[in-house]
């Protein structure tokens, strides 16, 4: 996990071409590619703690391993990850079970 961290941090600063311009992520935030979609979203760094999120991060490494290349890939549907993001955003986590979320 630690290396994951490590390895997020020298690329939190930039983000991959999209479709016509490169585009900067701003300081303290991350990219990172959610479901089979692959769509992209920018997110807080302070969320890498977060309990819920590092249970993204384990089942990003169980399915992808540690050696990604490129931005972070996220093995969730978008629509969860979504609701996931929103709730921790408003400080709602106990008014939804995010893990109960994560496992469907």
């Amino acid at each position: 996990m630690k290396k994951l961290i490590r390895r997020l941090a020298r690329v939190s600063h930039y983000s991959p071409l999209s479709s016509s311009s490169q585009t900067r992520v701003p300081e303290g935030y991350l990219p990172v590619y959610v479901g089979d979609e692959m769509e992209r979203f920018v997110v807080s760094a302070d969320l890498l703690n977060h309990p819920v999120f590092i249970n993204l991060l384990n089942k990003s490494a169980q399915e992808y391993g540690y050696q990604q290349k490129g931005v972070l890939r996220i093995p969730c549907h978008v629509l969860v990850f979504q609701r996931v993001l929103d709730a921790l955003r408003l400080g709602q986590e106990g008014s939804c079970d995010l893990q109960h979320l994560l496992s469907q």
